[in-house]
């Protein structure tokens, strides 16, 4: 099967997904900063800063591979979890956690960003990276986020972005194939290991589309930030805080 045939139905994405991520992991933390130009720990760094920790709220860090978010959230304070679908990510996260000094995360968790097993409610705030260019439904996703994000919890993601200009897009797009094929080739011995980034933006709504379907399901003080002249992105949401209800002995408009 065609790697774009692999994605051309969200059943088909969520098995390809699964098994390219669990052919990866061993190697995703190279990768990672090959392919952002050795940026990717500051891009996470930034999101980190974004997403205005404070000691002891309660994180859910989603796709969260070897664990550098989640790492991050537990060393600005937050009481912060990590859940990723791939079980090897998940060993290799909990490694890196035991091998490091500094505050423990609350767990690590293999799970599904599309049926997330957590309680309505749960968590003041939920991150993402490179996580949301990889789910087979992408509004699904985001209710399920905004399902478990408290009243006035934030999202917080970080992902490669679909440029709008046709010119940059192309070019970038053309970069992320023959990269990702030479280094999936060396790697792995299969051109579509790492040619699967270019092919899953060409899929990908862009940036401000993400944006608009955050506020379409549900989500205030959307905002995104072009990250790498704009190759990249950082979406910031909130869930909105419950209607308060009228004093008493106040009349209700009808």
């Amino acid at each position: 099967m065609s790697l774009r045939e692999a994605l051309s139905s969200p059943d088909r994405k969520a098995r390809y997904v699964r098994r390219l991520f669990g052919t990866i992991a061993d190697r995703y933390d190279l990768i990672t900063v090959l392919l952002s130009y050795g940026r990717d720990r500051a891009w996470k760094r930034r999101l980190g800063e974004m997403a205005d920790v404070r000691p002891g709220v309660r994180a859910l860090d989603l796709a969260c591979g070897t664990g550098d978010i989640t790492l991050d959230l537990a060393r600005r304070g937050a009481r912060a979890i990590g859940l990723d679908i791939t079980p090897r990510m998940i060993a290799l996260a909990r490694k890196k956690a035991g091998s490091l000094d500094g505050p423990a995360v609350d767990g690590f968790l293999v799970g599904d960003m599309m049926a997330l097993p957590c309680p309505d409610a749960a968590f003041d705030l939920v991150t993402s990276g490179y996580g949301l260019r990889n789910v087979p439904d992408l509004d699904g996703a985001l209710d399920e986020i905004r399902r478990v994000l408290k009243p006035g919890g934030r999202f917080v993601s970080l992902d490669f972005d679909r440029p709008p200009g046709w010119l940059l897009r192309t070019t970038y797009l053309t970069y992320l194939t023959i990269v990702g094929s030479l280094v999936g080739l060396v790697l792995h011995g299969d051109p579509d290991t790492y040619r699967y980034i270019a092919e899953s933006l060409r899929r990908y709504p862009g940036a401000a589309a993400v944006a608009d379907q955050l506020r379409a399901r549900g989500f205030t003080d959307v905002r995104h930030l072009p990250v790498l002249g704009g190759l990249m992105a950082i979406h910031v949401g909130r869930v909105g805080q419950p209607a308060s209800p009228p004093p008493a002995g106040a009349s209700v408009p009808r």
